[in-house]
């Protein structure tokens, strides 16, 4: 395949592929309104997904816990970021009751990134993942984890209550991570992954990787490789999109035709299932993806 070399910094202009018309606005105001009086929080709001107005109306949405803070400064995202405030012991049942309230049968929990606490917040995962199957019984509950520093004892914990994918995002290739990810660790996160395979291997290992923040076709192939060796079986590959004007700026946008390309390489590679296109997200019809597994 070609490589590219990363371009120059400078502002894109947003190709047509990435215009959307706007989904009827009456379900997506019946979901904000729910979400609002429910008090919980959604990664589509928080982080400014711009799925979020689709999602809405066809009453979904991927919710955030362990408040709205995060305590790292990715430069790729739009969640708040700070010192948060301590765990709410009433969230998961909370986001129970939502998931109730929407009919979901199958939901998408991920978390901000909790550096703050001992185990990173994975035993709030866990409750979260047993609070909504006691509330909405036979509902499958995908995890999308932070690296939580690390510490394999909190990952064992959230895999001990049973998700039905345990997704941990790689992002991006690795000579990015210091001006995308500066408090994270690619090496880290791969062992994240190779962990909950060895740990689990009868739950999906999932990952997901953002294009268009400057990595070459050759940095690709090789995260694919990574991630292959570390178990990871489901991927997701979608554009970056700049969520604010201080985030790091998109480099290039990849073509339709080009992430058709990397489906079909990274099916042929060894992934059992594949999301690739500019609109992709990691819980983007998640349930999509597990179904066709």
């Amino acid at each position: 395949m070609p490589t590219h070399d990363p371009p120059a910094v400078q502002t894109l202009q947003k190709p047509s592929w990435l215009r959307k018309r706007l989904p009827p606005m009456e379900p997506y105001h019946n979901v904000r309104a729910l979400l609002r009086t429910a008090r919980v929080h959604t990664v589509c709001q928080e982080a400014r997904c711009p799925n979020h107005w689709e999602c809405f109306s066809q009453k979904t949405a991927t919710f955030l816990i362990l408040g709205d803070v995060c305590t790292r400064r990715c430069r790729f995202c739009a969640v708040r970021q700070g010192r948060p405030s301590a765990p709410d012991p009433q969230e998961p049942a909370r986001i129970a009751q939502t998931v109730q309230a929407l009919g979901l049968r199958y939901v998408v929990i991920t978390s901000v990134t909790r550096d703050d606490l001992l185990d990173g917040g994975a035993s709030i995962f866990a409750q979260t993942i047993r609070t909504v199957r006691d509330a909405v019984p036979g509902t499958l509950v995908e995890v999308l984890i932070p690296d939580f520093q690390g510490r394999l004892s909190a990952l064992h914990t959230v895999l001990q209550a049973g998700p039905a994918v345990l997704n941990h995002n790689i992002e991006t290739v690795p000579r990015l991570y210091g001006t995308v990810r500066p408090q994270a660790d690619y090496r880290r996160s791969l062992a994240v992954l190779r962990a909950a395979f060895a740990a689990a291997p009868h739950i999906p290992v999932k990952s997901g990787i953002m294009l268009g923040l400057g990595e070459t076709d050759d940095e690709i192939l090789q995260t694919l490789d990574d991630l292959l060796e570390a178990g990871c079986r489901l991927l997701t590959l979608g554009q970056y999109l700049q969520p604010t004007p201080h985030l790091h700026p998109v480099a290039r946008y990849v073509t339709p035709d080009a992430f058709d390309t990397w489906r079909e390489k990274a099916l042929s590679m060894g992934f059992r299932q594949v999301a690739s296109g500019p609109w992709v997200r990691s819980s983007y019809h998640a349930h999509e993806l597990h179904r066709r597994l």
